[in-house]
C-alpha cells in the first residue's frame, strides 16, 4: 500500500478586495499515481478539492470545481498536462480519462463542458441514475462497484444524504476513501437525514473490512481552533483545519448523526458541524460574520 504524502500548506486565499495571487489551480502530487487539486478561493469561495487518479490505462478526475469558465479556472489544460506528464513516464496507447463526482452540486459539476468532446473520455452523469448506470450498481443505494483503470482498482460506494447522487470511492492502492461532501472538516449539509445515517453506517462498515489510511472530503471549512469554521462565502482561510480525517473521525461523525436526528439545526462538534435541514438563523449567523470579516481585513495593516 502506498503511503499518501498529505503534508501540505493549502493556499490560504485573500480578502475579497486584494483578490489571490496565486494560480487558480492548486496541484500536490500526493504519490507517482495521486494528485490532489485544490481550486483558489479567489476564484471560487467554496475551494474544492478534486482528485486525480493514475492507472496503467486509465486516469479517473473526481469532480470538476466550482468553475465552468476555463479562462478563469483551467481545469481541463491541468488535467491534459498533467496526464502528459503521467505518459512521458508510462507510456501507453490510447490512454483513457473517466470524469466522475462525489455528487452533483454545482460547485463539483461546473467545469465538465471543458471535458465535452475529449477523446478517449467518459463523463459520468449527474442524477442517481445516470451514476448506478455507469458504475452498473443496480440495487442503488445498495452495492460497490469496482472500476479498474489498469492495476488499480477503484470502489464506488453510494452516499446519498448530502445528494441524492452521492457517491465515496475507495482506493485500495492508497487506504483512501474520498467521500465529497458527505465527511469533511467543516459544515455536513445534509438534505435527507435518514439516507445521511445510512450512508455513514455503510461507510464506517466498509472501513472496518477494509484498509483505510485516510479519508479526504471535497472542502475544508474548519479552523484549527475546535469547532469553529470559517465564515460561509469567505475568500480567506488562515490557520485552515487539515483536510486528512480518519476512520475515528468518520465513526465520530455516524455517532454524532445518530444524536441528532431528531433535532434540526445547526450542532458544532470539533472538526464538523451537523446542519440538519435548512438552518436559516445559523446561515444569518454566517451572513453578519462575512460581513463583519470583511470590514476587519479593511483596516487590517497591509
Amino acid at each position: 500500500m502506498t503511503e499518501l504524502n498529505l503534508d501540505v500548506t493549502w493556499h490560504a486565499g485573500a480578502p475579497a478586495r486584494t483578490g489571490g495571487a496565486a494560480a487558480p489551480i492548486q496541484i500536490h502530487w500526493a504519490d507517482p499515481t495521486t494528485v490532489i487539486l485544490r481550486q483558489n478561493m479567489a476564484v471560487n469561495f467554496e475551494a474544492p478539492f478534486l482528485y486525480l487518479l493514475f492507472g496503467d490505462h486509465t486516469a479517473f478526475l473526481l469532480d470538476t470545481g466550482a468553475t465552468e469558465d476555463a479562462a478563469r479556472f483551467p481545469l481541463r489544460a491541468t488535467v491534459d498536462a498533467l496526464i502528459d506528464e503521467w505518459l512521458q513516464r508510462h507510456p501507453h496507447e490510447a490512454y483513457a480519462l473517466i470524469v466522475a463526482h462525489s455528487h452533483a452540486h454545482g460547485d463539483h459539476v461546473a467545469g465538465d463542458g471543458q471535458f465535452a468532446g475529449r477523446p478517449l473520455t467518459r463523463i459520468v452523469g449527474h442524477t442517481a441514475g445516470d451514476v448506478a448506470g455507469f458504475f452498473a450498481l443496480a440495487g442503488w443505494p445498495d452495492g460497490v462497484a469496482e472500476v479498474d483503470l489498469g492495476g488499480r482498482v477503484l470502489e464506488v460506494i453510494p452516499s446519498p444524504g448530502h445528494h441524492p447522487s452521492a457517491v465515496t470511492v475507495y482506493d485500495a492502492v492508497t487506504g483512501t476513501l474520498f467521500t465529497g461532501d458527505t465527511v469533511y472538516p467543516g459544515r455536513l449539509y445534509v438534505s435527507d437525514f435518514t439516507a445521511f445515517e445510512a450512508s455513514l453506517r455503510t461507510l464506517c462498515d466498509f472501513a472496518a473490512s477494509h484498509q483505510v489510511k485516510a479519508v479526504l472530503g471535497a472542502h475544508i471549512e474548519m479552523s484549527t481552533t475546535p469547532r469553529r469554521d470559517f465564515p460561509l462565502g469567505s475568500t480567506s482561510h488562515r490557520a485552515e483545519a487539515p483536510l486528512p480525517l480518519t476512520v475515528r473521525d468518520l465513526q465520530g461523525i455516524r455517532d454524532a448523526a445518530a444524536g441528532v436526528t431528531n433535532r434540526p439545526g445547526a450542532h458544532r462538534f470539533d472538526n464538523f458541524i451537523i446542519w440538519n435541514g435548512p438552518c436559516r438563523r445559523e446561515a444569518a449567523v454566517h451572513f453578519a460574520r462575512l460581513l463583519l470579516s470583511r470590514v476587519s481585513s479593511r483596516h487590517r495593516p497591509s
